[in-house]
Formats: C-alpha cells, structure tokens, sequence
C-alpha cells in the first residue's frame, strides 16, 4: 500500500504521518517511511536528534545510482542517462518491493528504532547550496517518483510519503502514486482551501482523498471541516501531550498515545487497507505512461537527445506478482 500525507505547510502532516508510520510499526506491518518535503522532519518526527537525521543519505544525490539499478536489462533504456523521473518500468527492469533488501535501499534507506520495532526511512534530502537558484526540487523528488513507479507492493505492506506542501505534489504524476491521500486540514479557510485545489485536480485521475483534521480543539471546528470537506472527512486530531513531549524530545513509548488518537489511527489503517480491494494495476500503469509521455514532450525529449516515448514497452503491466528483481 503507498500512502500520501499532504496539507498546508504547518498543518501537520509530518507529524500525522510519523504518528501513522508508529502505528503501523507497532502492529508489526512492514513499512517505509520516505520524508519527500522540501523541509525535512520526518526523520526528527520517528525520534532522530538533529545529528542522525542530518546524516540521512539524500536520494536525490543518488538518482544515478537509483536509475542504473531499476533499468536492469530494459533493452529500451540503453543507458541510465536517458531515464527521467517519470521512466516506467518494463520487461527486465527491477522492481523494488517493500521487505527486501537491494541496492536502492542499503544505500538509501536507513534504519530507525521505533520501542521494540523499527522501520525503513528515506529522505528526498534538503536544497544544498549548489542547488540555490538553479535547481527546482521536483527534480529531487524525481528519486521518489521513480522507486514509486517500480514498486510492487501488496496488502499489509506500507509505503508512506510524507510529501512537500500544499500543491507542489502535482507538479509530476506522483500524486497518482498512491492508494489513499490522506490531505490534513486545520478547520481554518487556508486548510481548506488546500482540500479543494488538490480535491479539483486529482479528480480527473481517481485519486482517493480523505480529509483528516487537525489541531480541532472543540464543536465548532468539527462542524466547520464537517460542512466544508463532507464525506472526505474521516477523522479529527486534536491535542495530544503525547506529541506535545515528542516534539519536545521527550517521547513515551508509543502505546501511551491518547486512546482517541490511537483510535483515529486505526481508523487511518482500515481506511487504507480498504483502498487495496480497488486497486487497478492496468490504470495506474496507464496513468505511469501518461505521465511519462507528457513529460518525454515537455522537457525530457529534448534534456536526453533522445525519444523517450520509445521507453514505453506496451506489453507491460505491473502488477502484484510481478517477476521477481534480479540481482545485482
């Protein structure tokens, strides 16, 4: 399952989605925390002081290395070169799947200890001085778009995206990514307003969205995201001590979170567990291609020297049971 945390910049969606991905850890569900905003916390978010989540290795600084591996031996893409961000997967590509280990994620991926459990996290990874003025993030986000697009992930396996705010996410076909988007909303017009435009453009592709809101402090706030989200919203936070002192640095074991939140949690799983039973393989690789094609036409044709439309192996449809990667 690949899961989307969206929302306003300070609407807590990083703290929403470590609190998912705890959730997740402790009910022993494999999972990948990928922490693709431009400002980057989910790393402090899982328990990570400011040197250990300073040295999170940056997958952006690794795009080469990523591209060569997930090309595997696709006779159409000759070299990793001319792969973009948006290159789908093809006969003799590898594919990455949430519980093994491989190339991508012993370079990328980092161990976090969460009480008893631990989960894989990866960092798109922050501007650097070289990328000031010169360079736009989504090609950062690129790493992550392209790992999604060869991802073959089953029912209680979980991917979860703590993604860059507010709309930047459509900047790429990565919104289509994901089996549930859960956007976080304050009950304020600015959180709202968020809901609407990324409800409005991704109604087009059929990406599910649910609304859960946050920082609710009493009725008025319910009825207000009530009347403006409707049956998009799924749940509402409100404050927590237990986020209050993990924020602090001083975090409890996870199973001291309030019963409410935990319960809003849950709710969270089952809403996305239920997403697996519509999830259409052959439309999310025809939404990979659209994507790709746009893409090829726009920039990426005339950035490689090459027609990246012959990238597209028509006979290619990832799917759960999809062969297993090959080795390095």
């Amino acid at each position: 399952m690949k899961i989307a945390f969206v929302g306003k910049g300070g609407s807590g969606k990083t703290t929403l989605s470590s609190l998912f991905i705890r959730h997740l850890a402790a009910a022993r569900v494999p999972v990948i925390a990928v922490d693709a905003d431009i400002n980057q916390h989910l790393g402090a978010a899982l328990g990570l002081d400011e040197a250990e989540a300073a040295t999170l290795p940056a997958m952006g600084a690794h795009l080469p290395l990523i591209k060569d591996y997930l090309r595997g031996t696709n006779p159409r893409i000759p070299s990793a070169d001319s792969m973009i961000k948006t290159t789908p997967p093809g006969g003799g590509s590898r594919l990455l799947r949430v519980g093994e280990d491989n190339l991508v994620y012993d370079t990328c991926a980092r161990t976090v200890e969460l009480d008893d459990t631990r989960v894989r996290l990866m960092a798109t990874g922050p501007f650097t001085e070289s990328d000031l003025g010169v360079a736009c993030y989504h090609s950062k986000v690129g790493a992550v778009e392209l790992c999604l697009n060869h991802l073959v992930d089953g029912r209680e396996e979980y991917v979860v995206v703590d993604m860059t705010a507010g709309s930047d996410s459509f900047a790429s076909g990565m919104f289509t990514r994901f089996d549930m988007t859960f956007l976080v909303a304050e009950p304020t017009r600015k959180g709202i307003a968020v809901y609407r435009q990324y409800k409005e453009y991704a109604r087009d592709f059929g990406v599910p969205l649910k609304v859960v809101g946050n920082k609710v402090q009493g009725p008025d706030d319910l009825a207000f995201l009530r009347a403006e989200a409707g049956d998009d919203l799924l749940v509402t936070v409100g404050h927590s001590d237990w986020v209050r002192a993990m924020e602090k640095g001083r975090p409890t074991r996870f199973a001291y979170l309030e019963e409410a939140n935990r319960r809003a949690l849950e709710a969270l799983h089952d809403t996305a567990d239920a997403a697996y039973e519509r999830r259409d393989w052959e439309r999310y690789t025809r939404q990979m291609v659209h994507f790709h094609l746009k893409n090829a036409e726009s920039w990426g044709n005339a950035k490689t020297g090459v027609d990246l439309a012959a990238q597209v192996d028509p006979a290619f449809v990832l799917f759960e049971g999809a062969a297993t990667p090959q080795p390095v």
